[in-house]
């Protein structure tokens, strides 16, 4: 297997530069010129290589510091997560590194080649990198994923997608029958989970659904989202996040637009926040704390026992508040 990883040749070879500047933008990056740089950089991106400071074996014990990323360190999302998951790596005897990627994969690369040269291994959460990237990580430091699954990497999912069904039966029962899905980033794996799980519980209740987006996932995201909304025909929305739902809440009550007596929303995560609105956010929730420990604890396995723990699937359930409401009449 290590033959078929990427080289410092094979970058060299991509974008037309000596292997020895390849070797010198990631040992040494002040010595090369930026654009330089820059495409070589991309081209390692493009290609999956990673540089060699990450194969060197590391001896038992040497490092306790862990890697933790996240997309948005912004988003209220990821506190009780990184909280949870600092109180357990303490536990186990780790230091806990933290990292934002910014919601960008060239960042987050980046990031994890300085961090993951001291560091004993990762969790990203809800990674914005290809799957073929995250493999080669894999291949040279233990590994974990948040709300993402690959095949052979240990992944820990809430399952959202199953909250997203029971979003669209709830605003069934109450007399919806169009709806429109607020989507966050193209390139999140779990988005396209939510998306695909309103398509069919809304195909098989004779609901309509509408695709909005993609949408950077924050509350600016949210307000061009409405302004989006504004032009569909549907009663109701269910929102990739509580950040877009809650930007579209605001948006369109400064249209003019009551929620929930003109329309409906729903969020998902339940962050802090979601429940201060007004009205408060029917949002979809999962255990984020225990997601943090559960991280903590399958990467400690693969550190300690040489063994990768099984991909778990988390419950999510329906917070119901006063962002819902039966569509009126003349909708």
């Amino acid at each position: 297997m290590d033959q078929a990883r990427p080289t410092i040749y094979d970058v060299a070879q991509r974008c037309g530069v000596a292997a020895s500047t390849v070797s010198r933008t990631f040992s040494h990056p002040s010595r090369v010129n930026p654009a330089t740089r820059e495409k070589v950089r991309a081209a390692a991106d493009a290609i999956g290589y990673l540089p060699r400071p990450l194969a060197r074996a590391e001896a038992p014990g040497r490092a306790r510091t862990i890697t933790l990323v996240v997309t948005d360190i912004a988003n209220p999302y990821y506190a009780p997560l990184i909280k949870a998951a600092q109180s357990q790596a303490l536990e186990k005897d780790y230091t806990l590194a933290l990292t934002d990627s910014d919601e960008s994969p060239q960042v987050e690369v980046s990031n994890l080649r300085q961090l993951l040269a001291t560091t004993s291994g990762a969790i990203l959460a809800t990674s914005r990198l290809s799957d073929d990237v995250i493999r080669q990580i894999a291949q040279h430091r233990a590994l974990v994923i948040i709300n993402r699954e690959i095949d052979g990497i240990p992944s820990l999912v809430v399952d959202t997608a199953g909250g997203m069904r029971k979003a669209v039966r709830h605003l069934a029962a109450i007399g919806h029958r169009r709806i429109a899905y607020l989507s966050g980033p193209h390139n999140s794996w779990i988005n396209s989970a939510r998306w695909c799980a309103v398509q069919e519980e809304s195909g098989a209740l004779g609901l309509d659904a509408a695709f909005v987006g993609p949408h950077v996932p924050n509350l600016r995201g949210g307000h061009e989202a409405a302004d989006a909304l504004m032009l569909q025909h549907a009663t109701a929305a269910i929102a990739y996040n509580d950040l877009i739902a809650i930007g579209a809440l605001q948006r369109l009550q400064a249209a003019g637009v009551s929620v929930p007596a003109d329309f409906s929303l729903i969020g998902c995560d339940d962050i802090f926040g979601a429940d201060l609105t007004a009205p408060g956010l029917t949002t979809i929730a999962g255990p984020t704390e225990r997601l943090g420990r559960s991280a903590v604890d399958a990467l400690h396995a693969q550190l300690t026992q040489r063994t990768r723990v099984d991909s778990t699937l988390f419950d999510a359930h329906l917070v119901t508040r006063g962002s819902t409401a039966a569509p009126r009449h003349d909708n």
